[in-house]
């Protein structure tokens, strides 16, 4: 679950840029689901009880991929990137952007078996 004040603008942009597919919108509620694949994601705005000032993570969100090569480039020159794509010696090809709340999004693709 992220939390944001931008609750339709981060419903695109996850939809929009990235490509997943809205499954429960509650403008009422002040939340959605989202999903691609495997992968689901709950989007709400925070209720009067929660202090939120603006979206805060300590971490990030990793998503693995089976194709991260074409992710990239369907998305890089539309998203704020925190890094490019790189092979790391753990065995990931991975690269990071940053959603339109300034959440970090890790994609990364197992290439263990493949060099």
């Amino acid at each position: 679950m992220i939390w944001t004040r931008e609750l339709e603008a981060t419903v695109s942009f996850y939809c929009e840029i990235l490509g997943f597919h809205l499954g429960n919108y509650s403008e009422e509620w002040g939340w959605a689901a989202i999903s691609k694949d495997e992968c689901e994601i709950m989007i709400a705005r925070p209720n009067e009880s929660t202090p939120f000032e603006r979206p805060y993570f300590s971490g990030t969100f990793y998503i693995k991929t089976d194709d991260v090569e074409t992710l990239w480039h369907q998305i890089k020159d539309k998203v704020k990137v925190a890094y490019d794509m790189e092979d790391f010696d753990w065995g990931m090809r991975e690269f990071a952007i940053y959603d339109n709340n300034s959440y970090m999004l890790q994609f990364g693709q197992d290439i263990t078996g493949t060099v």
